[in-house]
């Protein structure tokens, strides 16, 4: 289960993403603003989308942590995945107009005012989206939410993207190439799309209650490998992920003349071992007989 503290970490760290964004949006726009840079529009376009996605995350995230109820008695972990999904969507529609006003640029290219000045405010916005960028990859990790890490992930991709607007933006500066502006820009579109259909497939990966990774369960088979050499025979072993949820389902065949006290004790005992090794996993046990027609493979 998670902790209060996670909860409130966690949010904790789309406040700063929210933040982040809109200083790099004013950064950006700026920016745009006295140079006319197509390139750089493209780059404050994108910071827009970062608000958006951590103002959605963070309402999300809220969601996810809440406890189970009534209509949700597993929770509500996979509020995330939207999350991972809808910023993917808004990268999609950032892309499109990206390129959309590149290309009309790189048709009517236009001279570049105050490019020193601009780069300068571009480079401070990147170096604030880098930070950021870090702080949630590691936090991502350690609470296991894919919210965290597709906004890594987004501002990580707005870094690069940035990296690549000064580039061409430089190149343009040095060689009076004005249509480099709106080609670098275009380059920006392509960029983020690859990276919004990775947020959309893993955000889909996840609703598709994706089994936990493959480490983890064949730890778990050899716990309950250990169980097996007691008469017992686990079976049908089921796994899935739900956001940083965890759950565990396995039957545990059990000889037909053991009493209910027995097998209750067994049970408690075999969750108990599971989750000393899956801390927060939510391990559900079935009893079934153990006979020669019982139907299914053993888990291990």
């Amino acid at each position: 289960m998670i902790s209060m503290l996670d909860k409130l970490q966690a949010r904790h760290f789309f406040w700063i993403s929210t933040a982040a964004a809109i200083a790099t949006i004013l950064l950006k726009t700026l920016a745009w603003w006295v140079t006319g840079s197509v390139g750089l529009l493209s780059d404050a376009m994108e910071s827009f989308v970062n608000l958006a996605g951590a103002v959605f995350a963070l309402w999300m995230i809220t969601i996810a942590r809440c406890p189970p109820d009534a209509e949700h008695p597993l929770g509500h972990a996979k509020a995330e995945y939207f999350s991972a999904g809808f910023e993917g969507i808004l990268i999609f529609g950032a892309a499109g107009a990206i390129i959309w006003s590149a290309v009309m640029r790189l048709l009517e290219p236009q001279p570049l005012e105050a490019l020193g000045f601009g780069l300068a405010l571009s480079v401070g916005s990147s170096v604030i989206n880098l930070l950021v960028a870090l702080a949630l990859r590691r936090a991502s990790r350690r609470l296991r939410s894919i919210a965290l890490e597709g906004s890594s992930r987004h501002l990580m991709t707005d870094v690069w993207t940035s990296a690549g607007v000064l580039a061409g933006l430089g190149l343009a500066s040095l060689s009076g190439w004005l249509w480099m502006d709106a080609l670098v820009a275009i380059a920006v579109g392509i960029n983020i799309l690859v990276e919004g259909t990775r947020l959309v497939r893993a955000s889909a990966h996840g609703l598709m209650d994706a089994s936990l990774p493959a480490g983890e369960v064949s730890a778990i088979e050899t716990v309950l490998q250990g169980f097996a050499l007691r008469g017992i025979e686990p079976a049908n072993l089921r796994t899935r992920s739900a956001g940083v949820e965890s759950f565990i389902y396995v039957d545990v065949r059990v000889p037909p003349d053991w009493t209910i006290l027995r097998i209750h004790d067994l049970l408690h005992e075999i969750e108990a071992e599971i989750q000393a090794i899956h801390p927060g996993a939510r391990v559900f046990t079935h009893p079934e007989p153990l006979s020669g027609d019982a139907q299914g493979a053993p888990a291990a």
